[in-house]
């Protein structure tokens, strides 16, 4: 069974960074490709990033140049650097396996 767990967010002003994590098992970690989504309030589930199984990577445009995803493969651990956070980062974030399966979501809020 896929599980996913993610941790890592928080409450940061504008302009701020933090780290977000994803501790995956029930799986070959390293074989599966893997993303990043989130979920504004009131809005619908938004694909921000993806990177594959050696470690190629992609970004929406709303997040292009600011956030970064890498994964440990050693550790089962996917990462997602999130850089000069703006207000409308504002979202639950989630990490994703192919199949769909997704955690329980890291809160990030962005606010002065």
């Amino acid at each position: 069974e896929v599980q996913l767990v993610e941790s890592g967010g928080g409450l940061v002003q504008p302009g701020g960074s933090l780290r977000l994590s994803c501790v995956a098992s029930g799986f070959t970690f390293s074989s599966y490709n893997m993303y990043w989504d989130r979920q504004a309030p009131g809005k619908g589930l938004e694909w921000i990033s993806g990177i594959n199984t050696v470690g190629g990577t992609n970004y929406a445009d709303s997040v292009k140049g600011r956030f970064t995803i890498s994964r440990d493969n050693g550790k089962n651990t996917l990462y997602l650097q999130l850089n000069g956070l703006k207000t409308e980062d504002t979202a639950m974030y989630f990490c994703r396996h192919p199949s769909g399966a997704r955690g329980q979501g890291t809160q990030v809020t962005v606010s002065s």
